[in-house]
């Protein structure tokens, strides 16, 4: 593992795969494996973009993807697509709209599943960002499975979360919903040849009125990704909010909440698994009759199975 793990720090795009498809498959060395690379990463800027399906978000992160090549940014972008309920794996392929930089040694594309994550996001997500930061890409860009108000998990990995809106969509009553608002450093009004695009922006502009003042107001930026319109001027407001989250507390902030959020995770899924086993040794059919038969509860299981994990007994 220890060549691996080398080669992919070293830029290797094969080695960068096979990582990710460990830690994606829980492999009984992914702990091991973040553990090696986790001192190498803190230097991308995690992007997020999310936003309801259909408005583009592929096809502006693909233009996106040009537009920081021509900077000279290196680039990763994990595509999340629903998990097929067979196998787990992705199932949209939306990487297939990035097809013209899939063969550019600069930009490393992964299509992953969201294995049942509510959020939209699974675990892997985050470590397989963790991955490439590393494995020293300058940008991460992330786009999500677009589902609505569960999009939200995108602020516990993102630096910056870019809400792409289309007109005709409803996207003027979503973007009213509680948390979806709170999420976005930058809002794209995406397909804004169409009629009603001048609408959903002022009425964004609108709703950003009426919150609490904050030291970075979300800008909203008008875009036609198809013909690549607007996208010089994301790229500028994602660098603004870059420069934004390094000069005020407010990157020192979300950094910790990321941190935070993060060994709170792990402490949760090793919990469970912990809590799993202890679950299958005491599961009998027995005690499954004396639950059926309600002689006892669920409550007085669960409460004497955590007693006995922790010692408590």
């Amino acid at each position: 593992m220890e060549k691996l793990v080398e080669k992919a720090l070293e830029g290797d795009p094969r080695s960068m795969a096979r990582l990710i498809s460990m830690v994606e498959s829980e492999s009984p060395f992914a702990e091991n494996l973040m553990k090696a690379v986790y001192p190498y990463s803190g230097k991308a800027h995690i992007i997020g973009v999310t936003g309801s399906p259909g408005s583009g978000k592929s096809t502006l992160l693909d233009k996106l993807i040009g537009e920081l090549k021509k900077k000279g940014k290196t680039v990763g972008v994990i595509a999340v697509d629903p998990s097929s309920p067979f196998s787990g794996g992705a199932v949209l392929g939306d990487r297939l709209r990035m097809q013209g930089h899939s063969l550019d040694r600069d930009v490393f594309i992964r299509s992953m599943g969201t294995r049942g994550s509510l959020g939209g996001l699974s675990r892997a997500t985050y470590e397989a960002a963790l991955i490439l930061d590393a494995c020293g890409k300058d940008v991460v860009l992330i786009e999500t499975v677009g589902v609505g108000q569960s999009e939200i998990d995108i602020v516990k990995i993102a630096d910056t979360v870019c809400l792409v809106l289309v007109p005709g969509m409803g996207d003027d009553i979503q973007v009213m919903k509680a948390g979806i608002m709170e999420i976005a450093d930058i809002f794209v009004v995406n397909k804004s040849d169409k009629e009603g695009a001048e609408r959903v922006a002022t009425e964004v502009n609108m709703m950003l009125d009426l919150l609490p003042d904050r030291t970075w107001r979300p800008p909203v930026v008008s875009t036609v990704a198809e013909r690549g319109e607007g996208i010089d001027a994301l790229c500028g407001k994602i660098e603004e909010h870059r420069n934004h989250l390094k000069e005020t507390d407010e990157g020192r902030k979300r950094k910790y909440y990321r941190l935070e959020v993060e060994v709170e995770e792990i402490l949760s899924r090793e919990i469970a698994r912990i809590v799993e086993r202890a679950w299958e040794e005491e599961r009998t059919t027995e005690l499954l009759e004396k639950l059926a038969d309600r002689k006892i509860d669920p409550y007085t299981v669960a409460g004497s199975l955590i007693d006995r994990v922790l010692g408590r007994d």
